[in-house]
């Protein structure tokens, strides 16, 4: 069985559906409110848990309501939370989000997600050392993201980063990562170019091979391109009908990480289908498919 190790934020999402997007100070009826788990972190988690993996999640939550349901919904996905800590005096993480459209807003609060810090991963040492892949993203602090990216470069096992939300990040850092895996707008701010001149092929393929580590980039329905050297390849993406993006990405990336010993090209193909899934439902973590699901679906594209 692949082993995973997924190190980042843990968040409740309160989640608003709206017919469209309120203006600034406008009001409008919205539709439906629900709260459901989110967070990068446990979102990656729980999507590579679904998809057969077995998961452990370095992070944090608050010892408030949220943060006894959160922990109580990843360990009923069979994560591992050895390395999961809950802090008293600390609010859990939260993200607003609205979606309307099949498109999103979000607005995070990071609260516990702030406190997961280097000296966690480097208590969970043991653990990493055993895992195939290490998933990291940038809800959590830096000099964690950083920690993390050494660790794996010392005990040689990938990591795959996450570069959201987007910030410029050091070279030096970006060569310890084994695929960073942006948007098109992620790339540009994390190697510090204007996001507005980015629009083309050519120009985020341009950023693609001035990227110093191999690159995995998403391009949402178009599906994703990727280089690990010489020419950018690209990986249609598969039809569905949209409800909802919000998780979307991190499903990509942890699909990317579980099927990462097949080979990029394959991983990143079964990435694409597992994102494409994870739309067709409400909710970061809801519609987050199984293996089952994305075998389907990639046989159904074949016949």
């Amino acid at each position: 069985m692949t082993r995973i190790v997924v190190v980042g934020s843990i968040n409740m999402d309160l989640v608003t559906q709206a017919p469209r997007f309120a203006g600034p100070g406008e009001t409008i009826l919205g539709e439906r409110f629900l709260t459901v788990p989110g967070g990068k972190g446990a979102n990656q988690a729980v999507a590579a848990a679904r998809l057969g993996a077995e998961v452990a999640l370095v992070g944090a939550i608050g010892a408030d309501a949220f943060g006894r349901q959160l922990r109580q919904g990843l360990a009923a996905e069979g994560i591992d939370l050895t390395h999961t800590v809950q802090l008293d005096g600390c609010a859990s993480g939260t993200a607003s989000i609205t979606v309307a459209g099949g498109e999103n807003q979000i607005i995070v609060i990071p609260a516990a997600n702030a406190r997961v810090t280097p000296a966690q991963v480097e208590q969970a040492q043991a653990m990493v050392a055993l895992a195939d892949a290490v998933l990291v993203q940038m809800e959590i602090p830096l000099e964690t993201v950083a920690a993390t990216l050494r660790l794996g470069q010392r005990l040689g096992v990938p990591v795959i980063l996450n570069p959201a939300p987007a910030q410029k990040l050091p070279t030096d850092w970006l060569k310890l990562a084994r695929y960073v895996t942006p948007n098109q707008h992620e790339l540009a701010i994390l190697l510090d170019a204007d996001p507005t001149e980015t629009d083309s092929t050519k120009d985020f393929r341009d950023l693609m091979q001035r990227t110093p580590c191999p690159v995995v980039l998403t391009r949402g329905a178009e599906g994703a391109w990727y280089r690990e050297s010489g020419e950018p390849q690209h990986q249609a993406g598969f039809k569905v009908d949209v409800i909802d993006s919000t998780g979307a990405g991190d499903t990509f990336n942890a699909a990317l990480a579980v099927f990462l010993h097949e080979g990029l090209p394959q991983a990143v193909r079964k990435a694409c289908a597992a994102a494409a899934l994870s739309v067709a439902k409400l909710g970061a973590q809801g519609g987050m498919p199984t293996l089952h699901e994305v075998e389907t679906l990639l046989a159904l594209q074949a016949s």
